[in-house]
């Protein structure tokens, strides 16, 4: 649920919430639109098969793959050792919404935050 702001003597305005903010970070990184993109067919992938996609390393596909889980881009599911990434369709869509909140919220009230 996105934080609301009351400027003084004007309209409420949607905050971005910490989730919305780890959302926007996890997307800042090329390297993780990249990661991200191999799960746009509803994919379900695990560490090593993203590495060996996007041309890196077990580990550093690993640290982005958990980047995006953190930031709502993605879901995990273990079975064993075995985990799999897949897109979090119903989690993106709620961000998005609130990033939709925030942009389009009156700029004079963001203008006071």
């Amino acid at each position: 649920m996105p934080r609301q702001y009351r400027a003084p003597d004007g309209p409420e305005a949607a905050l971005p919430g910490d989730d919305l903010q780890v959302f926007l970070k996890a997307l800042a990184s090329g390297t993780r639109q990249r990661v991200f993109s191999h799960f746009a067919d509803g994919e379900e992938l695990t560490v090593g098969e993203i590495a060996e996609r996007a041309g890196l390393g077990p580990s550093t596909a690993s640290e982005h793959l958990a980047v995006l889980r953190r930031g709502g881009l993605l879901q995990s599911t273990r079975s064993g050792k075995l985990v799999r990434y897949r897109a979090d369709r119903e989690g993106i869509s709620e961000l998005l919404g609130q990033l939709q909140s925030y942009l389009l919220a009156p700029s004079e009230a963001r203008d006071r935050r």
